[in-house]
């Protein structure tokens, strides 16, 4: 069985070593044709904490971790610049 993987962004950075990740599914509606964004929200398991909210992260599933984290920060892909 493959282990699955998502792209998405980070929405929330408030607890310890767990941060909130958004994974947006755009797909065509099966009747009228168009676009529709489904949005799935994930806590993820961040160990060193480096995360920040508006990162885009890859991220991978793993064995439960608490009664509601199921996946891990694989690698952090854009970071968000600081203004």
């Amino acid at each position: 069985m493959a282990i699955k993987e998502r792209v998405g962004l980070v929405v929330s950075d408030k607890m310890q070593k767990t941060v909130v990740v958004a994974v947006e599914n755009r797909a065509p509606h099966p009747k009228y044709g168009k676009i529709v964004v489904q949005t799935r929200r994930y806590k993820v398991h961040d160990e060193d904490s480096k995360c920040k909210v508006g990162d885009r992260v890859r991220i991978q599933e793993t064995r439960p971790l608490s009664k509601t984290k199921r996946w891990q920060v694989k690698d952090i892909l854009n970071t968000k610049a600081t203004v």
